[in-house]
C-alpha cells in the first residue's frame, strides 16, 4: 500500500503544473482546439496532442515563476492568444483564409482612414453568427470567470467543502490524471516531434525563397495556431522586406547609357505549369496547339527546341526572370536591378496585366512569395507605367484588361514616341485544370486517351490538361491578333514545366522534393519557348529574323532572358552580358544550365542520349 501511494504522488507530480495554473491551461486549450477545428483547412486530430504538450510546457515554466509575476505573464499570453485567434478566425470568415503575410501586409500598407472605412464596412455584429462567435463567446466566459474569481477573492468566499473528502478524491483523482498527463504528453512528443522540428527549420531561412521552397516539401510544418501563422507571417514579411531594400538600392544604382529602340514594341508573355510535351507545336499527338502551329507554317512564329527553366517554383522563376541575376552569379537576385525598370529609364511606356500577382487577402505565401517585389509600391512605381487591378477567373479577363487600357490611351502606338514593352501574365495551365477553362470550351475527354496505364480519373485530368493547353492556345493566339498591325514582336515562355503522367508515372503537378533526373527535368523544367514577329517588324528587321532563325536550336535557360530583351530594344547599360544573349554574336551556348542552382540540365541531357545511344545498339537486329 505504502508503495501504491508513494507511485500515485509520483503520477500527481505530472498533473502539478496543470493543477498549477488550471484557469489558464483549460481556457487555452478550449480557445486553441476551437481555432484550430473550425480554422486551420488541414485540421489533424493529432494537433490536439501538439497543443497539449505545447501548454503543459508553458505550464512547467510558470511553475517557476513567482504568483506575482506569474501573473503579468499570463496576462500577456490571454492579450496574444485571443487577439491573434480573432483576428485569424477573421480573416477565414471573411477571406476564406487563414492569416497570411500578404494580409499582414496589405495591414501595414493600410492608412488610418482606409482602416475606419474597413471597420465600418467589415465588423458587425452578424459576425457573432459565424465561427468567430465561437472564439468571443470562449472570451466572454473567460472574462466572467476572472470577475467571479476576483470577487470571490475580495469577499473572503469560501464554499463550504469536505476537506476529507477531497483528500480521499485527489489520492485517486490526482494519479489518474497523471497518468493521462503522461500518456498525452508522450503522444504530443512521438507523433509531432517532426512538426515541431519542422517548424523551427522554416522560421530560420534566410531569404523568403527558401521559406517558399521548405513549404513543398511533404513533411513540411503544420502552422496549426493561430499564433503560429501570425508570427509567420510578420517573419516572412521581415525576410521580403530585406529583398525589398536590396532591390531599391539596386534600382538606385540603376543606370541606362543609351537606348536605340530597336524594336518599337516588345510583348513578353508568361504562361504558366506548361508541359512541353502535350503541345502541338512540338509533336504532341492532340491539336493542343493548332493555332500556334498555323502561325509556325506561316512563318511568322519561331519555336526554340531546346529551352528549359531554371526552377519548377513560380515565384523562383519570376525574380530570375525580372532581375538582370542569372544563376551562378555573385550574390543574389535582389542585388541587380530589373529588367522593366531599365527599359523605364530608356524610355520606354511598361504595361503590366497579371492574373496571378495581385495582392488579395487569401494569397498563398506562393504568390506572396513571387509577386512582393512586383507590388511594393517603391518597385512598382520605378518598374510600371501601367497595371491592371483585378484579377480573372479565366485568362481572357487578360485580353479585356488590355482592351480597356488601350481604350484609355494608357496603351499607345501612334506617336513617334511611343515605345512599349508589354508584359502579360497568364494562369496558363495551373492545377486544378478544369478550372483554366470555360466548360463550352472543352474539347478533349478521358475516353480519348488510349493509355492502359493511366485509370480513368487520371485520363480525366489529362483531358482536363490539354483543355486547358488548347484554351491557352486561343489566349495566345488572341494576343498576337492585337499587335498583327503594329511594329511587333513576341516572346512566349511559360515559367516552368508540369508533371502529367509523363515519364511512365501516374502524377500530375510537381515533384519539388525529388532529386533532379532527366525523367524529371524533361516533364517540370523543359517548357515551349517561341518568338512571333509581325508582318510590319519581319520587313524591317531583316538582320533580327536571320538571328532569330539561327538561334532557334541553341541551348537556352530563362534566367537569362532579361539580356535578350535589352537586346532587343537596344538597350546600353552596365548590366547587360551579350554572352547571355540568345540572340546576339556573343552568346555563349555552353554556358552550364543549372536546375535549381544544382544539377546542370546538359548533363542529364548527355547522358540520356548517351545511354539511348547504347540501348538501341544493344537492340537485336
Amino acid at each position: 500500500m505504502k508503495y501504491v501511494s508513494l507511485i500515485g504522488r509520483l503520477l500527481g507530480y505530472f498533473f502539478y503544473p496543470i493543477k498549477k495554473s488550471p484557469a489558464f491551461f483549460v481556457f487555452m486549450f478550449v480557445l486553441c482546439y476551437v481555432c484550430n477545428r473550425l480554422g486551420t483547412p488541414t485540421f489533424s486530430e493529432l494537433g490536439i496532442f501538439e497543443l497539449f504538450a505545447d501548454l503543459y510546457i508553458l505550464c512547467v515554466a510558470l511553475s517557476f515563476i513567482p504568483w506575482k509575476v506569474r501573473r503579468w505573464i499570463k496576462g500577456a499570453v490571454y492579450v496574444v492568444m485571443y487577439t491573434t485567434s480573432i483576428v485569424d478566425m477573421y480573416c477565414t470568415v471573411k477571406f476564406g483564409s487563414t492569416f497570411t503575410p500578404t494580409m499582414l501586409l496589405l495591414m501595414e500598407e493600410t492608412t488610418g482612414s482606409e482602416a475606419s472605412e474597413f471597420l465600418k464596412s467589415y465588423v458587425d455584429l452578424s459576425l457573432l453568427k459565424t465561427d468567430l462567435g465561437w472564439v468571443m463567446l470562449i472570451l466572454a466566459v473567460h472574462l466572467l470567470y476572472n470577475v467571479f474569481m476576483s470577487m470571490a477573492r475580495r469577499r473572503h468566499i469560501r464554499l463550504d467543502i469536505d476537506m476529507k473528502l477531497i483528500h480521499r478524491l485527489s489520492a485517486v483523482v490526482l494519479p489518474a490524471m497523471g497518468l493521462a498527463t503522461i500518456y498525452m504528453l508522450e503522444q504530443g512528443i512521438a507523433t509531432r516531434a517532426d512538426n515541431k522540428k519542422a517548424f523551427v527549420r522554416l522560421m530560420t531561412y534566410d531569404n523568403i525563397g527558401d521559406v517558399e521552397h521548405e513549404l513543398t516539401r511533404d513533411d513540411k510544418a503544420e502552422l496549426y495556431l493561430p499564433v503560429y501563422r501570425v508570427a509567420f507571417s510578420f517573419y516572412a514579411n521581415r525576410l521580403a522586406a530585406r529583398q525589398i531594400d536590396k532591390l531599391i538600392e539596386a534600382t538606385g544604382k540603376a543606370r541606362v547609357d543609351s537606348c536605340r529602340f530597336t524594336s518599337r514594341n516588345i510583348v513578353l508573355i508568361i504562361g504558366e505549369s506548361y508541359n512541353r510535351h502535350h503541345s502541338q507545336l512540338y509533336g504532341y499527338g492532340k491539336p493542343t496547339t493548332p493555332r500556334q502551329l498555323r502561325r509556325a507554317e506561316d512563318g511568322q512564329l519561331t519555336a526554340f527546341s531546346d529551352v528549359v527553366s531554371p526552377w519548377n517554383l513560380t515565384s523562383f522563376v519570376f525574380k530570375h526572370i525580372f532581375s538582370l541575376y542569372t544563376v551562378g552569379d555573385r550574390g543574389e537576385w535582389c542585388d541587380y536591378p530589373l529588367f522593366p525598370e531599365l527599359f523605364r529609364k530608356a524610355g520606354y511606356r511598361v504595361t503590366f496585366i497579371t492574373n496571378q500577382f495581385l495582392p488579395q487577402a487569401e494569397e498563398a505565401v506562393y504568390d506572396f512569395s513571387g509577386g512582393f517585389f512586383l507590388n511594393n509600391p517603391t518597385l512598382d512605381k520605378a518598374q510600371f507605367d501601367v497595371r491592371n487591378t483585378s484579377l480573372h477567373t479565366y485568362d481572357d479577363g487578360v485580353l479585356a484588361d488590355y482592351d480597356r487600357l488601350l481604350a484609355q490611351d494608357s496603351i499607345r502606338f501612334d506617336g513617334p514616341d511611343d515605345h512599349n514593352l508589354i508584359i502579360l501574365h497568364l494562369k496558363g495551365q495551373h492545377v486544378s485544370y478544369s478550372q483554366r477553362y470555360p466548360a463550352d470550351r472543352k474539347r478533349f475527354a478521358g475516353a480519348d486517351y488510349d493509355e492502359p496505364r493511366l485509370r480513368p480519373n487520371d485520363k480525366q485530368v489529362m483531358a482536363h490538361y490539354d483543355n486547358a493547353t488548347l484554351y491557352n492556345d486561343s489566349i495566345v493566339d488572341e494576343i498576337l491578333k492585337r499587335f498583327e498591325r503594329e511594329d511587333a514582336i513576341a516572346i512566349y515562355m511559360p515559367d516552368h514545366g508540369e508533371e502529367c503522367f509523363g515519364g511512365g508515372m501516374r502524377v500530375y503537378g510537381r515533384l519539388h522534393s525529388a532529386e533532379i533526373d532527366y525523367r524529371l527535368a524533361h516533364e517540370e523544367f523543359e517548357i515551349p519557348f517561341w518568338i512571333w514577329c509581325s508582318k510590319g517588324y519581319a520587313k524591317s528587321h531583316p538582320g533580327m529574323m536571320e538571328a532569330i532563325a539561327g538561334a532557334k536550336d541553341k541551348p537556352y535557360m530563362t534566367d537569362r532572358v532579361a539580356h535578350m530583351l535589352l537586346y532587343l530594344a537596344g538597350i546600353s547599360c552596365p548590366a547587360y552580358r551579350g554572352e547571355y544573349n540568345l540572340l546576339g554574336p556573343d552568346y555563349d551556348p555552353d554556358r552550364p544550365r543549372k536546375l535549381k542552382n544544382s544539377v546542370d540540365y546538359n548533363k542529364l541531357k548527355a547522358e540520356n542520349e548517351h545511354n539511348d545511344k547504347n540501348d538501341g545498339m544493344a537492340q537485336p537486329r
